[in-house]
């Protein structure tokens, strides 16, 4: 039996890229018996789903303000922008869904206000 042949060369495995997050424009919430589910769907269409990292017991106004607190540091992490992040009245006990909006800035004072 011949040895191995040693001149054979090996590819480098090509690490893959991570998705791109686009920019959030809404979020839907859940609260599921095993703990809170949160979709953000994003301007390019797509949808990034997981789980909210709060314990389950935890007040639904509180998962809210997280999930809010979640999306828009991605919005600045991954955009480098703000958002602002508008809940609708819920349709269920256990579903929330929220708008998110490109922050505007108005706070800051124009140059042609003097400011």
């Amino acid at each position: 039996m011949a040895p191995p042949d040693s001149s054979i060369v090996r590819r480098k495995k090509e690490k893959k890229k991570r998705p791109v997050l686009g920019i959030p424009t809404g979020i839907v919430l859940l609260a599921r018996p095993e703990g809170w589910r949160i979709s953000v769907l994003t301007m390019d269409g797509g949808m990034h789903c997981g789980r909210l990292d709060v314990p389950i017991d935890t007040d639904p106004h509180d998962a809210r303000a997280a999930a809010a607190v979640m999306v828009s540091e991605l919005a600045r992490d991954f955009h480098d922008t703000d958002v602002e992040v508008t809940w609708e009245p819920p349709q269920e006990p256990w579903s929330w869904t929220a708008q998110v909006t490109l922050a505007t800035g108005d706070d800051t004072p124009s140059p042609a206000a003097g400011g």
